[in-house]
């Protein structure tokens, strides 16, 4: 099953679901999917079996939706500040040829910090008997101000070094009246980050975050795939500029999604009633890798077909500047 978020012709908010047995979406009676979880979860049922009761039999053109921009992020709160968006990285193996090139690496008795880092997940990611793994790589990147709905701009900060994709899943997350952290599902997410920046010192690791981002169009309610294979295309006056295939899904991580979700979390300010989480779960591939930088008008699409709609986004410069603190 799979279900998003949308404006309607009257302008106002509504949700559809393609379920796996009826054909076409069809409108749900819910203006968020958020309400739609919350109500199955004090109902004490699935959140598929909330959706299944309250399908209408009123058909909707998603590619049409989409194309006019009417498409938004499948999960969200009302109040912004009460999304957190968050990243765990070092998670993926990537390709035959990358996984060679890392074992390779890992035989190397002088260590990056970020190999170090991978190692342990490698190492202790994926626990047994339900043990607690190694805790991931983990950095906070901004609330529900900082979402950009698919097709829409993603802008780089005046201030920002440098600006590029990470193509990856995501895990959105709504937090029960009793504090338990509901998974509705899963969708493609664009992790828009400063690889340049990042790249100076390790160290700024947190502050390369710190930008704009977009998930969807489509929530995958369920369980996701255990092998996840999707593209990645950026796009340039209409021309393919780059391409890669990434992976994702636990057979080409080296964490459980059980585990990552334990570390986030284990936190009790992250155990918020009615919060959404959307945590990025890490990319296997980068086009800043093979050097191309992403320049304003610029388009990006990460696609799966698991996940339906692909995810496109457009990019634009912001104006540098500068924010004065005044004393009070």
């Amino acid at each position: 099953m799979r279900i998003i978020q949308f404006f309607d012709d009257g302008g106002q908010r509504a949700v559809a679901a393609l379920l796996d047995d009826v054909a076409g979406y069809r409108r749900v009676k819910a203006k968020t999917v958020r309400d739609l979880a919350l109500d199955a979860w004090r109902a004490g049922i699935s959140l598929a079996d909330e959706v299944s009761r309250r399908l209408s039999t009123e058909a909707v053109d998603v590619e049409k939706m989409l194309a006019a921009g009417r498409i938004l992020v499948p999960l969200d709160h009302p109040d912004p500040a009460h999304t957190v968006l968050a990243i765990t990285g070092l998670t993926h193996l990537g390709s035959a040829k990358q996984r060679d090139a890392m074992h390779t690496e890992l035989q190397s008795h002088d260590l990056s910090d970020s190999m170090k880092m991978f190692k342990l997940g490698l190492e202790g990611g994926k626990p047994a008997d339900g043990k607690i793994g190694v805790q991931p790589e983990w950095a906070y990147k901004g609330d529900g101000d900082w979402l950009v709905h698919p097709e829409g701009t993603i802008t780089k900060p005046g201030h920002a070094e440098g600006g590029g994709e990470e193509g990856e899943i995501c895990g959105l997350y709504v937090i029960a009246d009793d504090g338990t952290p509901l998974r509705l599902g899963y969708a493609l997410g664009n992790e828009y980050s400063d690889h340049v920046m990042e790249r100076q010192n390790y160290l700024y690791l947190a502050h390369s975050k710190l930008r704009p981002s977009s998930f969807g169009p489509e929530l995958l309610i369920g369980e996701l795939p255990d092998a996840v294979e999707g593209d990645v295309v950026i796009r340039r006056g209409g021309e393919v500029i780059w391409q890669s295939r990434f992976l994702s899904g636990e057979a080409n991580m080296t964490h459980t999604i059980a585990n990552l979700e334990e570390h986030h979390f284990k936190y009790a300010g992250f155990r918020r009633p009615g919060d959404v989480h959307v945590y990025f779960y890490g990319a296997s591939v980068l086009s800043f890798g093979d050097g191309v930088s992403i320049s304003e008008g610029d388009s990006v699409e990460i696609s799966s077909p698991a996940f339906g709609l692909p995810l496109r986004n457009h990019f634009a410069a912001g104006a540098p500047a500068r924010h004065v603190v005044k004393a009070l």
